[in-house]
């Protein structure tokens, strides 16, 4: 199953190595990061990588997954 846990010191990327863009909601289906935050990651501050997590937890709450923890 698919589970992403809080974010800690440093701030680790939510990649999961699923990419793949959801047209419908643009964002990938593995990290649920949209691509403008993804290609900003690696230069971004921490304050930027948490409100990014934030967004993360907001949007998993908004999709289903199956069995497998693939998301539908």
């Amino acid at each position: 199953m698919w589970v992403m846990s809080a974010p800690t010191n440093p701030i680790p990327s939510p990649c999961v190595s699923l990419c793949k863009m959801d047209v419908e909601r643009q964002y990938c289906m593995g990290c649920l990061r949209t691509i403008d935050e993804i290609m900003a990651w690696s230069k971004a501050d921490d304050a930027y990588k948490q409100a990014v997590w934030v967004e993360i937890a907001r949007r998993r709450d908004t999709v289903s997954f199956d069995e497998d923890g693939f998301q539908r």
